[in-house]
């Protein structure tokens, strides 16, 4: 029992850790200059666009190629940027985290 417990509890900072990981990266990438997590800015909020993409087939992949690319149309008229300082890695790490906030 008390290992369980203690396991729980080094998964709970795992996971915690890993989410602030994504946060200072998407900070890093300059992706919170235009992104909130609840509140939208330019871009929508990330909690929105978890919302909008939620147990859509392809969501991912579809979520990374307009970070790298760009992408205009989805949330109105401002079109989102290619940003070319996030690699296909770091891409697909910052849309899992998006897509996980709820």
């Amino acid at each position: 029992m008390k290992r369980s417990l203690i396991l729980c509890g080094v998964l709970s900072v795992l996971a915690s850790s890993s989410a602030f990981a994504q946060a200072d990266l998407a900070k890093a990438k300059n992706c919170m200059a235009c992104h909130a997590i609840g509140t939208k800015l330019v871009g929508p909020a990330y909690k929105d666009v978890a919302a909008k993409y939620a147990g859509q087939k392809g969501a991912e992949d579809k979520l990374v190629a307009k970070v790298m690319k760009g992408g205009s149309g989805s949330w109105g008229p401002v079109p989102m940027p290619a940003n070319p300082q996030v690699s296909e890695a770091e891409a697909r790490s910052l849309v899992k985290w998006v897509l996980s906030t709820k």
